[in-house]
């Protein structure tokens, strides 16, 4: 069983990533997108997917929470009998890449205003006003 907690812990650290990626790279394909006319960067579904995964972010830091995938990640791997995270995915991670613990009004602040560069680019480079469906 330590084995099947250990598998999942490490799929949902990877999902996580994704997650990230999503988030940081969806904004430069959006800006980019706009400016080289890409037909995804004004997808309606995408850019509404992209904008929800950063409000559930920003809301989250600050009301003070850690994300659910950390805790789902550290709750499966306390099962397993590993060590867990002490503070939020991007904090211990940025903190091993950076050696530097930045404190919680500091990400919060990052966050908010990615969020807000986000909510501009909606704005900036408009998403397709209705849905297409295919035939």
């Amino acid at each position: 069983m330590t084995k099947f907690y250990l598998i999942t812990a490490d799929a949902i650290l990877m999902l996580h990533t994704f997650v990230v990626i999503f988030i940081v790279l969806g904004l430069l394909t959006i800006i980019l997108g706009g400016i080289l006319e890409w037909e995804l960067a004004r997808n309606r579904w995408f850019r509404i997917l992209h904008l929800v995964a950063i409000a559930v972010v920003v809301v989250q830091t600050w009301l003070g929470r850690i994300c659910p995938l950390t805790l789902l990640e550290m709750w499966l791997r306390q099962q397993a009998g590993r060590l867990t995270y002490e503070v939020s995915f991007v904090q211990y991670w940025l903190e091993r890449l950076l050696y530097y613990d930045f404190p919680l009004w500091v990400f919060a602040i990052a966050y908010t205003l990615f969020g807000l560069a986000v909510v501009v680019s909606w704005f900036w480079v408009l998403p397709n006003q209705k849905v297409s469906h295919r035939s």
